[in-house]
């Protein structure tokens, strides 16, 4: 499994219980394609949300957004941490 950081834009004013929402959305479907959404970050200002999942694809990642109504921009492969 690789992690995975995906990025939306376009959500201005997003509010924490929104944001939680979103995230509850993704987790409730999230094993439908073997993924797991570990966290999310907002920022309300500039609209951008970042995501951290566990995935077998980006591809895996963007079907559980897009049938929880919020397709992200960006995805990107993280392979290295410390």
């Amino acid at each position: 499994m690789t992690r995975f950081m995906d990025v939306h834009h376009g959500m201005e004013g997003i509010t924490a219980d929104q944001l939680r929402e979103a995230h509850e959305a993704d987790l409730a479907i999230e094993k439908d394609e073997k993924v797991h959404f570990e966290r999310a970050w907002a920022d309300p200002e500039s609209g951008t949300v970042y995501c951290l999942s566990e995935a077998p694809s980006a591809e895996a990642v963007q079907r559980v957004h897009e049938r929880a109504g919020h397709k992200a921009d960006e995805i990107h492969a993280v392979p290295l941490s410390v």
